[in-house]
């Protein structure tokens, strides 16, 4: 029995399919559906769990190259909050496109682990390395 690190089966099931620069999306509570790509719903209720949580759990274990974000994220929230994904990404290459592109990736991706993260475009697609 698993007794620390991640403990869903559905998400450990998941990272353990992504390769070599495929690539995982951690999304918001409003993020559109993709029915070709396997989804792994967290959302409890608001902010439980967020975006940075599950970052934080999977970046121990999870070797990130590059990450995908959206240019509307440093429009709609505050310095705070961009700060505060500013942290949690430090020492990542952060790529900010609009967002009607960062949509395009999605397809591609392995999966998608869904949040009920309220944060405005907190959504980001993580490239393994």
């Amino acid at each position: 029995m698993l007794k620390t690190g991640i403990l869903n089966p559905h998400v450990l099931s998941l990272l353990a399919r992504v390769r070599h620069t495929n690539t995982l999306v951690i999304a918001d509570r409003g993020f559109p559906y993709w029915p070709q790509i396997e989804t792994v719903d967290l959302s409890l209720v608001d902010d439980i769990p967020t975006v940075l949580d599950v970052l934080r759990a999977i970046r121990p274990n999870f070797r990130i190259g590059r990450v995908w974000m959206a240019e509307e994220f440093r429009r709609e929230n505050s310095a705070e909050t961009q700060a505060r994904f500013a942290a949690a990404l430090d020492g990542l290459t952060v790529l900010f496109e609009p967002h009607v592109q960062f949509k395009l990736r999605v397809p591609q991706a392995i999966g998608l682990i869904r949040t009920a993260d309220t944060v405005q475009y907190a959504n980001m697609i993580l490239e393994s390395a």
